[in-house]
């Protein structure tokens, strides 16, 4: 899944963590992998993120950050960033969505949007 805004373009990968994860427990970890690709003409720097989590009983969690896996990547034209990180959920099944705050060469902010993706533990074939 992937979206592209202020020509800088989001594409996410997702996967379960079977053995970080204890469904008995109601403990669901989830590795997403993150690849931003700047297609504009100007540089752009990530300076914070937000995220809305939603687990599948309905329960919403917002979590803001300065930066991303403790990194402010600054992306000139045509260059990407690949990061990694995990989302603990109570459910099986949920879903997460966001923006990053960047800022331009030329000191305008801008948000770029992540798009919706599904966050969902594999159903065990009995």
């Amino acid at each position: 899944m992937n979206e592209q805004n202020n020509d800088i373009l989001v594409d996410v990968e997702t996967t379960y963590l079977d053995e970080e994860s204890d469904p008995e427990k109601a403990r669901y970890l989830f590795a997403y992998t993150i690849t931003i690709k700047n297609h504009s003409q100007s540089s752009a720097r990530l300076l914070s993120r937000y995220w809305k989590i939603t687990g599948g009983d309905g329960h919403e969690q917002e979590v803001e950050g300065d930066g991303v896996v403790g990194l402010h990547p600054y992306l000139a034209p045509e260059q990407e960033f690949t990061y990694t990180s995990a989302a603990m959920l109570d459910t099986p099944v949920g879903m997460m969505q966001g923006h990053y705050k960047m800022m331009g060469d030329n000191g305008e902010r801008f948000e770029v949007n992540i798009p919706a993706f599904t966050l969902a533990a594999p159903r065990k074939l009995h």
